[in-house]
């Protein structure tokens, strides 16, 4: 229904009402969602997309867009209300299908689902720290792809230029990752990251006095930030005012924007109206005061072609020029930029020259390094980095330079102490189109699990890269000894965690990786020296295959991981010399790659009927699936200690000695 309108006396306020009342109305018709935000942030999305967001409603993708980062994500029926009014694809039909299966207008928004919508948010704190990564990437892409002066263009000219916006609360600011991201953000002076804190100083539990009592601006200026303050919430001049401000910082700004939550409710200022929907008394009361039909889903396409005119009048020149010079760019260039978004990878790794030595006997980490650095040699949107752990873990880029404030056309990433900030960064990066990696221990995997969880949801390709990956670093102690890692990360969906054997499988393993454009990897590795198998890297694509097969009658099979490959080989010759038991050895890199596989492939590795051990210093969990039962899964299901390699082995019972007694009385 269309609403009626005095059109010689609109004001933008009417649009802004207008948001508010489709956006009440979704969560009405859904019987769920978040109504306080709609009330108190609608002027701030209002102002953000009509006079200051560079995007184009027909062009969602377009590559020099600004981006929109919805991080309280709770407030999805707000900004679906907003996209409509201005312009993107979506009908009332689809706000009508708020929060139901297989709708446009999820419950928190998706990436790749809803027209716009850059980032997938809900849990809090990640929307910000990924937005601090689509900052990076921003920045990465500003520098590097600048055009020198030409006929046509008498300076230097920007390919890319757009800045990313934030929508934050309070509840995105108590959580540990925001600090974070944003003290990262200040390092590198991310100057353009806006960030709009919707400021009401209340919770879903009750008001933030219990819980949050920092002077927030106060803490980001401490870390770099420039900051403004606007008084009142539903001014959109004052908003407007400190946008501008903002774009001419040398610093990231947060702007804190004093709202009330569910402002005009008769339950404004309170808990109550934070995450349910108004009572029908509420919300008639609310839809008079802002002149608004009861009908729902009521919207004035007066209203709405003057929002989109105004989003329009400010983006499209920009979008028409930009478009006129990246082709004139690209025909100057000597680099071809189309090559960030052509996500084909121009080179065979497996066809590099390796020249392993036949003695070659090296630590894993030490040879992914080695490979690492032939990839970025190749291909230049490689980036990443370690949480301060390259020396450990060996995933510093040689012959590339460091990305640091001064100069953001390098390819290594200095994170800091951050594993779950960087694991949300690498997601903006990703975003960005980057190929990104990152890197610490196996046993702080659990810092970074809910952002690599993010990764798998949006489908993005980002691979993490973990090392010390077994009880056998020894001296470190229980602390930094993982065991339940490898089975969390098997156990999340969309994402493949690969943990190769030796130097032919990390270079089957990144071959793999490389070609992927939808799922996100985790390579496991060892501290550990290992020698070379005898093996092709093209058999990592099959999740499993035979490393040493049996001679004559099939006794046993061996499945391990890793360097417990090794292991198992030596018990195999072990047990054939000593016992005359003829062991079949499967190497298994990627549980989810051999899953996939057809069921003959499968069952030529492992037929029925046949004793099949698991050995991997992790976890028993999901190793049942290929074993009798749980006796045959020589795995580790108890903290390890402090001692040295020998040591700890023998203590966890992990040791050959006792791997081989364990296998010899099954088999017997």
């Amino acid at each position: 229904m269309e609403l009626n309108i005095e059109k010689n006396v609109i004001s933008e306020q009417d649009i802004v009402s207008n948001i508010k009342g489709l956006a009440l109305d979704m969560i009405h018709e859904a019987k769920s969602g978040h109504p306080g935000i709609v009330l108190s942030a609608a002027p701030i999305l209002y102002t953000l997309f009509a006079h200051h967001l560079n995007i184009n409603t027909n062009d969602p993708k377009w590559v020099n867009r600004d981006r929109f980062v919805m991080s309280a994500g709770h407030g999805s029926a707000l900004l679906y209300a907003t996209m409509f009014m201005a312009g993107y694809d979506l009908t009332i039909e689809d706000l009508k299908q708020f929060r139901r299966a297989g709708s446009k207008t999820p419950g928190h928004p998706e990436y790749g689902v809803t027209p716009g919508v850059d980032v997938s948010t809900g849990p809090l704190g990640q929307g910000i720290a990924t937005a601090v990564g689509m900052a990076l990437g921003g920045k990465i892409l500003e520098n590097r792809y600048l055009t020198q002066p030409s006929n046509r263009f008498d300076k230097n000219v920007k390919v890319f230029d757009h800045y990313v916006y934030v929508l934050c609360g309070d509840g995105d600011l108590m959580e540990g990752i925001s600090y974070e991201a944003s003290s990262f953000a200040g390092a590198h002076q991310l100057n353009n990251l806006i960030v709009l804190y919707d400021s009401n100083r209340v919770s879903l539990d009750g008001t933030t006095d219990h819980t949050f009592t920092e002077n927030v601006r106060e803490r980001f200026a401490a870390l770099g930030w420039h900051t403004e303050y606007v008084k009142d919430g539903n001014s959109i001049s004052e908003i407007n005012k400190a946008i501008i401000s903002a774009k001419k910082s040398s610093k990231p700004t947060l702007i804190e924007i004093h709202t009330v939550l569910g402002d005009g409710s008769l339950l404004e200022g309170t808990n109550e109206v934070h995450g349910k929907p108004l009572t029908n008394e509420d919300l008639y009361q609310l839809k008079e005061k802002l002149h608004l039909s009861k009908e729902p889903f009521a919207y004035s396409d007066f209203l709405r072609n003057e929002m989109i005119r105004k989003v329009t009048e400010h983006s499209r020149k920009r979008y028409d020029e930009w478009a006129s010079e990246y082709q004139e760019i690209k025909r100057l260039s000597a680099t071809n930029i189309d090559y960030l978004f052509d996500r084909e990878i121009p080179f065979d790794l497996k066809k590099c020259n390796f020249m392993f030595a036949p003695d070659y006997k090296e630590e894993l980490r030490n040879t992914n390094a080695e490979v690492m650095r032939v990839i970025a040699q190749h291909l230049p949107n490689f980036v990443g980095g370690s949480a301060d752990l390259a020396s450990s873990t060996k995933v510093h880029l040689q012959e590339q330079k460091d990305i640091s404030r001064q100069d953001f056309t390098g390819s290594n990433i200095w994170y800091g102490v951050r594993e779950h900030a960087m694991g949300a960064i690498m997601n903006g990066l990703a975003l960005t189109k980057f190929r990104t990696f990152g890197s610490t221990f196996l046993a702080f995997a659990d810092y970074m699990k809910p952002a690599m969880r993010m990764s798998a949801l949006m489908h993005l390709n980002p691979t993490f890269i973990f090392t010390h990956d077994s009880i056998s670093i020894g001296s470190d102690g229980p602390t930094h000894q993982p065991i339940e890692q490898l089975a969390m990360l098997r156990a999340m969906p969309n994402m493949y965690v690969f943990r190769p054997a030796d130097a032919n499988e990390i270079i089957g393993t990144w071959d793999f990786i490389l070609q992927l454009k939808e799922r996100p990897s985790t390579i496991a590795l060892s501290r550990s020296e290992a020698p070379l198998l005898n093996v092709s890297p093209e058999m990592v694509r099959f999740g499993a295959y035979i490393v040493k097969k049996e001679e004559k009658q099939l006794h046993g099979i061996i499945i391990a991981t890793g360097t417990e490959v090794h292991t198992a080989i030596r018990i195999a010759h072990i047990l054939k010399e000593k016992e005359g038991l003829d062991i079949r050895v499967i190497s298994m890199p990627c549980m989810e790659l051999f899953l996939e596989q057809t069921e003959e492939y499968r069952k030529t590795l492992l037929p029925t009927g046949v004793r099949t051990f698991v050995i991997e210093a992790g976890s028993s969990f999901g190793w049942h699936q290929f074993v009798y039962n749980q006796s045959y899964l020589l795995t580790l299901d108890q903290f390890g200690t402090s001692g040295t390699k020998d040591e700890v082995l023998a203590y966890a019972h992990f040791d050959q000695d006792t791997l081989i007694q364990r296998i010899k009385e099954r088999l017997k």
